[in-house]
């Protein structure tokens, strides 16, 4: 009897972490379905890749925010450091491909640099990265005041790619959350980053360095966020740096939808993935839904706090 109850302890923990990605799942699905029944095209190849284009940079840029959250930090900057992202792609990255490209690995080692800042200063993560917020805006306007600029050839030729058969924009959600399972569930960079977030003691102990392992979160999610600018300036077809502004609270949802915690020590990328098609299809079915723009904030609102219960009752049951 001992046995079982030993063996079956795993599948009830592996349940209880599926949990909130199964909510998010079923808020999905349901969306699609609502979607599905005002526009019969929505089921289609061509609508499914209309109806998820936003959603992708959104899902890398929670990625990013899934890396630090992990930690126990939370970035309030990257929705202004996506948008920097896409000035940089919309100008420099035209104009001079070698210097955009040094630009943008820049860019990574700023946010490596922010993470040894706030290991070593002790700086909260919420201050630390609002006053870069701030950084990565005044830049983007001096890269570009308004709106504007194009982005490079190879870069639109990638977001107007469409294989026939299969929605484009599923390739890239699916490539990134399993690349970030690979790296936090199958690897010993994920072991430093589960250490970091819930027992930095026996991280030293170990003889490992929490410094280098923030750093390292902060640098891989510095590359996820590039990576979401560059995928949303290949959308707008230009460069913006208020592009992205939504997604700094937006992203930090995706996670806690996902089943990410604010406590850290927990990476659920395949959640995180499931939590940020969410959000990115709940404005789709409030416009088709015919919903007034402005009540649209109010009842996303409304939606996150529906899952988020729906997540509670869940965890509780299995409990």
């Amino acid at each position: 009897m001992t046995d079982v109850l030993t063996s079956a302890l795993p599948t009830r923990a592996g349940l209880h972490r599926a949990a909130p990605a199964a909510v998010s799942a079923i808020a999905l699905a349901a969306m699609i379905g609502v979607c599905a029944s005002l526009q019969s095209g929505v089921l289609t190849v061509p609508g499914l890749t209309l109806v998820l284009s936003a959603t992708v940079p959104l899902v890398f840029a929670a990625q990013a925010q899934m890396m630090l959250m992990s930690v126990g930090d939370i970035d309030l900057g990257i929705g202004s450091f996506v948008g920097l992202v896409t000035v940089v792609a919309a100008t420099r990255l035209v104009t001079s491909p070698l210097v955009g490209s040094l630009m943008l690995l820049a860019l990574v080692a700023g946010y490596a640099v922010l993470g040894a800042l706030i290991h070593l200063r002790r700086v909260p993560s919420l201050i630390a990265t609002l006053g870069a917020s701030f950084i990565w805006l005044g830049l983007g306007l001096f890269l570009l005041p308004t709106p504007g600029g194009t982005t490079p050839e190879w870069l639109a030729r990638f977001g107007a790619w469409q294989p026939s058969g299969f929605p484009a924009p599923l390739l890239p959600i699916i490539a990134v959350a399993a690349l970030t399972y690979l790296l936090t569930g199958r690897s010993s960079v994920g072991v430093r980053i589960r250490a970091l977030g819930s027992n930095t003691t026996a991280l030293e102990r170990a003889g490992l360095s929490p410094l280098t392992s923030r750093v390292a979160v902060y640098a891989v999610a510095g590359v996820l966020g590039v990576l979401s600018g560059l995928l949303l300036a290949s959308q707008t077809g230009g460069g913006d740096v208020s592009s992205a502004s939504s997604y700094t609270l937006v992203t930090v949802a995706a996670v806690i939808l996902g089943g990410g915690s604010f406590r850290g020590g927990s990476a659920v990328p395949w959640g995180v993935a499931i939590g940020g098609v969410t959000l990115g299809l709940v404005s789709v079915t409030l416009s088709l839904l015919n919903v007034p723009s402005n009540m649209q904030s109010a009842v996303q609102g409304g939606i996150v706090l529906a899952v988020l219960a729906g997540r509670a009752v869940i965890g509780r049951v299995l409990r």
